[in-house]
């Protein structure tokens, strides 16, 4: 009886450990798998929300952001509205979109992440439009297109249906100068 009992306790506890570890391969392979999906979106969302207020091109936004949070978007209304000064100034033919994610933290199980990102666009291409240059420089702007400010934002991305949204997007710190 005596060996019986130690030969299940060790298979017991071997199993035990095995699981354990299984657990966490599972959660980390989980934890990955919306990091990289997180990241994807807010690196391709961010490119398309930075395309729209600088060369005004219609593009689909509802597949990277929620109505509500796009509805909250300051820069992005005034771009829709014809009230940014990359449009009425400058044409815009591209650009260098870098994000950094500064700090990352989503539960395996849960369908809400919070993410801090800084946002940075250190190259713009495109000069001022021969139209619009008095205009230009009545209202203080130069020959080159107008540096993008630097941000940190905080964000908050939830899960439907599988896809991962931005719900709200928070300014933190803006860089100046860079």
């Amino acid at each position: 009886m005596k060996y019986l009992r130690r030969l299940i306790w060790y298979i017991s506890s071997r199993l035990l450990i095995l699981c354990c570890v299984l657990g966490l391969m599972i959660m980390a392979f989980y934890f990955s798998m919306n990091a990289t999906n997180i990241y994807i979106i807010l690196k391709d969302g961010m490119a398309k929300r930075a395309q729209v207020i600088m060369m005004g091109e219609e593009a689909e936004l509802t597949n990277y952001f929620s109505q509500a949070c796009l509805d909250r978007d300051h820069q992005l209304t005034e771009a829709l509205n014809g009230q940014s000064a990359y449009q009425n100034y400058y044409n815009i033919t591209g650009f260098d979109h870098r994000i950094s994610l500064d700090s990352f933290w989503c539960w395996p199980w849960d369908d809400n992440a919070q993410v801090v990102i800084t946002e940075r666009i250190p190259a713009i291409d495109g000069k001022l439009r021969s139209s619009a240059r008095e205009a230009a420089t009545a209202a203080g702007l130069s020959l080159s297109s107008p540096k993008w400010q630097a941000t940190q934002y905080t964000v908050l991305l939830g899960r439907e249906n599988g896809q991962w949204h931005v719900k709200n997007l928070t300014a933190t710190r803006v860089f100046p100068g860079e």
